[in-house]
């Protein structure tokens, strides 16, 4: 009998109310659809005002435009960091489904917050006076500046609990040790960031308009409106889920295969000495998958740990007088996975690094040139539109057609490999470095030619030649995004993989800090061998733009090459029980 109801439960997984998941009940398409559904919505909530926050910190909170860029700087990049904590969260004390419905309500909070003090006059600054006919403002001050930090800091606490929850809630829907199951996971990362693009459409277009046109007070409401919808909307797929079990502190046991492993090398200083005695779990056992087929899994005996870094196999000597540190081989080949993972997602920080420009150099570079399409005139803040709708179209595509086609050329269950996903993305940024190199020579020759380089009028030259990079560069990001969230997510180890997923999330921010580093260094170099900066003044036609471009193609060849070299030694891991 007890065989029957084992056969029946998901092993390791519980429903919504902590009862036993059940196999034909819990978990598949269905519920995963719920959570793209969500993600509609969250990405909606979350990109309605980070897109456009800087406008209305300098023109209704009255900082100045460096103050308020840094702001929203450290407000994006700490709302992706945290994914960190929610993820780590989701492993070690709730689960994913517990995270994203407190992430929510906290985001929530901060929306509402942000909604109250637009709409309310007296929570604002003073109103600008003229003063020798120049504009005098006072930036917010005092409760007013702590309400306002308040509340977008709850919306980046919020937001990084969703990010570090939601995708992975998702994919542990599917049944891995199934070839449809893995087949479908890897359509629901492509999906997911599919419908991450969808809410970010609606928000760089309608939203903005709203609250660039109706009020911000409007613009706020309509987020905070947005995500808390998006909660019943979760709440009603909690029939349909299937749970993780959390199964403690992942990063307590990476600590502590690291200290033991310290331990025992500073503790016995003959290198000659072997791995004394090893301690393992009877269960544990450890697969290896060949990097093209994903269901072909190689069983290595659970008693002996495997070669690779051999420094952590130190961490199985026997310490009978310190039994805190004491490691079983499941434990020490978890740590090695994670070790393995590691520069992979270094790799991946300077794609992020060129996707900035796509917000910055990019957007002012189309400001300078001939924005028209036929009657309509284009905003350069709406130009984030051209790589959203590139994925939109990609995706589907990438999905039904190039994958396919790969696994019938390749004959394997995979088509094309995780990493091979991350190497095209990371290629693809090469690409839109160059070209946007290109195009900056192209934009200042025009500049030159029509005496209009020290002129504020838009230059003789369309700013459909600057879509070319956001062509590319939102191409890569299809390819590596979710290359990076499955890859994560199936090699990570089973009690690691919502926070191994948030560092897909962890890369974006990392990308963005090192890019406002790199003009910086850029900038305190280049201006020791010039009279100015490369990167410097109101004047974009006067920068070296091209060469900040060149720079950053050549950073990015360099980094492919640092991503080949590990990518190559990589061997995948299996995702099965």
């Amino acid at each position: 009998m007890d065989g029957i109801c084992q056969l029946n439960t998901w092993e390791g997984y519980v429903d919504w109310r902590n009862k036993p998941a059940l196999r034909g009940r819990h978990g598949g398409m269905l519920a995963a659809c719920f959570v793209l559904a969500v993600e509609v919505l969250e990405n909606l909530a979350y990109l309605a005002n980070a897109s456009n926050l800087v406008l209305y910190l300098s023109k209704f909170m009255h900082f100045s435009p460096s103050t308020s860029a840094n702001i929203v700087t450290n407000f994006m990049g700490t709302a992706f960091l945290l994914a960190l904590l929610g993820g780590f969260l989701a492993d070690a004390l709730f689960t994913t489904y517990r995270i994203y419905v407190i992430s929510a309500a906290i985001e929530f909070m901060g929306l509402l917050l942000l909604t109250v003090q637009a709409h309310t006059r007296s929570l604002n600054p003073p109103t600008c006076v003229l003063e020798d006919g120049i504009a005098s403002c006072r930036e917010v001050e005092g409760g007013k500046a702590v309400m306002l930090f308040a509340g977008l800091y709850l919306v980046a606490l919020g937001v990084g609990g969703i990010k570090g929850s939601l995708a992975p809630h998702g994919a542990e829907q599917y049944d891995e040790t199934t070839q449809l199951g893995r087949k479908q996971r890897s359509a629901f990362f492509n999906y997911y960031v599919f419908c991450l693009s969808c809410g970010a459409l609606i928000a760089v277009t309608f939203v903005v308009w709203i609250e660039d046109n109706k009020g911000w007070q409007w613009g706020f409401g309509i987020s905070t409106a947005t995500i808390l919808f998006s909660i019943p909307i979760f709440l009603l797929g909690s029939p349909f889920y299937r749970n993780k079990i959390p199964t403690g502190s992942p990063i307590s046991t990476i600590f502590k295969v690291l200290t033991a492993a310290i331990f025992n090398t500073c503790k016995s200083k003959n290198s000659s000495n072997a791995v004394t005695e090893v301690h393992s779990s009877p269960t544990c056992s450890n697969e290896r998958r060949d990097e093209g087929n994903s269901n072909v899994k190689e069983k290595v005996p659970s008693q002996k740990p495997t070669e690779d870094i051999k420094f952590l196999n130190r961490a199985l000597r026997n310490n009978p007088a310190y039994p805190i540190v004491q490691c079983t081989v499941k434990e020490v080949e978890e740590v090695k996975i994670v070790v393995k993972i590691f520069p992979i997602f270094m790799s991946t920080i300077m794609l992020n690094c060129c996707l900035a420009q796509l917000s910055t150099f990019s957007v002012q570079q189309a400001a300078t040139m001939n924005t028209e399409l036929g009657s309509l005139k284009v905003p350069p803040a709406s130009l984030p539109v051209f790589p959203v709708i590139f994925i939109l179209i990609l995706a589907p595509v990438y999905n039904h057609i190039i994958i396919p086609f790969a696994r019938k050329v390749t004959k394997t269950e995979m088509g094309i490999t995780h990493l091979q996903r991350i190497g095209t993305g990371l290629i693809l940024s090469i690409v839109a470095m160059a070209v946007a190199a290109l195009v900056e020579i192209k934009r200042k020759r025009v500049a030159v030619n029509s005496g209009l380089v020290n002129s504020s009028e838009p230059l003789p030259i369309t700013f459909l030649w600057v879509a070319l990079q956001y062509l590319f560069l939102g191409s890569a990001d299809l390819f590596t995004l979710a290359g990076m969230m499955e890859f994560f997510f199936t090699d990570a180890p089973l009690g690691m993989r919502s926070l191994a997923t948030s560092l897909s999330w962890a890369s974006l921010a990392m990308g963005y800090y090192f890019s406002t580093v790199l003009v910086s260094i850029v900038n305190n170099i280049t201006s020791t061998y010039r009279h100015t900066p490369w990167l410097f003044g109101s004047n974009l036609n006067h920068y070296h733009l091209e060469r900040f471009y060149w720079l950053m193609c050549i950073l990015s060849g360099l980094n492919f090459l640092h991503f080949l070299f590990w990518a190559a030694r990589y061997k995948y891991r299996s995702t099965g029980p």
